[in-house]
């Protein structure tokens, strides 16, 4: 309970900039503002992060690329936030027999990923926020806006809290109020897809010696067709294990209501992960389900005073790595857009990003399936391999579209049609071929040349950019 005669938890009856939801994207976009010079208050529905337990088995690990670092450097906060992660240079995946096929992500040694734990990054960020100036109020909840007169009112442990702001940023997330009372002022709906499947944690503690127990290098995939294990690394020796499965059906969530149907299937679809989790049974007890949703919001922006970002706006699943990225990449874009007009600032973000949130959550869905079923079929490893040939024959001419997507700024909706351009490719290649010396490299340069460069020059692309 906030105590009323604590200054620091009255928030002002008026301000120049009020975010709604200090998580991420919240905590960013308040820094950009406040560096614009505008006073920010940042509301925020849950308690402070930072003097309460996180609550386990809720949060999936996050992954930093090219994108998110980008945005994070114009606040000169780069080199802080690699200090918090693990750097990850490609995937290996486990079959049923533990046998480990590892593939690169990027063309060498110098791109890669970063793992990072969503409550370090978020408490770092918060932290950050604060020091420069930005007010945070949390156990705040929206419940209502007044779209005419600029007024948000929360709810406070019961009190009512009324505040005007001069201009709204919505960044409360896929279950966002902002974009409910945003829907309902424009007789709009916005769409929140589900997936069937869900997703618990659990944890690869460190060794005794306080090491790693499997490859810190690499993201773990156990692809098991329509469900599979992933794992993370820390910086602290263990891994984030994430189990996505149906929610429902005779092979999900719901089937496992017992220890002895919760050992059972770890022994049937991952035997060599026994070992590294010693506290399934009970971590699958304990934890609750995480959905997996998109979002699909028609309208992103009213008038002159709000604007959503991130998956407020454009929620998708976390299998291309790219929830965090997008939602950084957010505030990088509204930054160079902006202007001080503000009708006309959100009215461009929106025109310029609402296709790249459509084509990142579409390639997101897609690779659900590649990691899930697809990184364990010969075939597509061997396309896989292909591809990552062509990188390395024409790199000026030719990234996978993983690599366009990642380690890249080219918009998401380039990167989504020239990847449909190169997989053609590819499977063309690799079609009849099982060894990469079998493949008519001179022929696929001419190809490259003939359907995938036109493209990128007709959107002003160059590789490498």
């Amino acid at each position: 309970m906030r105590s009323p005669s604590d200054p620091r938890n009255i928030p002002p009856k008026t301000t120049q900039v009020v975010v709604v939801g200090a998580g991420l994207v919240g905590s960013l976009i308040a820094m950009f503002l406040k560096r614009k010079g505008y006073e920010v208050s940042v509301f925020e529905r849950r308690s402070d992060m930072r003097k309460i337990n996180k609550q386990g088995g809720r949060s999936i690990n996050l992954i930093a690329t090219r994108r998110g670092f980008h945005a994070l450097g114009l606040l000169g906060l780069g080199d802080e936030v690699e200090a918090l992660s693990v750097p990850v240079w490609g995937r290996m995946m486990h079959d049923r027999e533990g046998r480990q096929v590892y593939q690169p992500y990027g063309k060498d040694k110098s791109e890669r990923n970063y793992s990072v734990s969503r409550g370090a990054l978020n408490t770092h960020l918060v932290n950050l926020a604060e020091s420069r100036g930005i007010k945070f109020y949390f156990d705040h909840t929206l419940t209502s806006m007044d779209f005419e007169n600029r007024q948000l009112v929360f709810d406070a442990h019961g009190e009512v809290i009324s505040i005007h702001a001069e201009r709204v940023f919505g960044a409360d997330g896929s279950g966002s109020a902002c974009r409910d009372s945003l829907m309902n002022a424009l007789g709009e709906t916005a769409k929140v897809d589900y997936l069937s499947h869900g997703y618990k944690e659990m944890i690869i503690p460190a060794s005794e010696g306080g090491g790693y127990r499997l490859d810190e290098k690499a993201l773990h995939i156990w692809p098991r067709g329509n469900h599979m294990l992933m794992a993370l690394p820390n910086n602290d020796g263990s891994f984030t294990a994430t189990l996505y499965l149906a929610r429902e059906g005779s092979l999900s969530f719901a089937a496992m209501s017992s220890s002895e149907t919760i050992e059972q299937y770890f022994e049937t679809f991952y035997p060599d992960a026994l070992s590294l989790l010693p506290n399934r049974r009970q971590e699958m007890q304990d934890h609750p389900v995480g959905s997996l949703a998109t979002v699909s919001c028609p309208k992103w922006h009213f008038k002159d005073w709000l604007l959503l970002l991130g998956d407020a706006s454009h929620g998708i699943v976390p299998f291309f790595g790219q929830g965090m990225n997008s939602g950084f990449e957010d505030c990088s874009v509204f930054e160079s857009l902006f202007t001080g007009d503000w009708g006309r600032d959100f009215a461009e973000f929106e025109r310029q990003r609402q296709p790249d949130a459509k084509a990142i959550a579409e390639m997101a869905l897609e690779n659900f399936v590649e990691m899930r079923d697809l990184v364990g079929d010969p075939h597509f490893r061997f396309c896989k391999a292909v591809e990552h040939e062509l990188e390395l024959r024409f790199p000026k001419r030719f990234r996978s579209r993983y690599a366009n997507v990642v380690y890249s700024l080219m918009p998401y909706h380039v990167a989504q049609e020239a990847g449909r351009i190169q997989w053609k490719i590819i499977q063309e290649m690799a079609e009849g071929r099982t060894s990469l010396t079998q493949i008519p490299w001179d022929r696929a340069e001419a190809i490259i040349d003939q359907r995938l460069t036109p493209y990128f020059e007709s959107k002003n692309v160059r590789l490498g950019e």
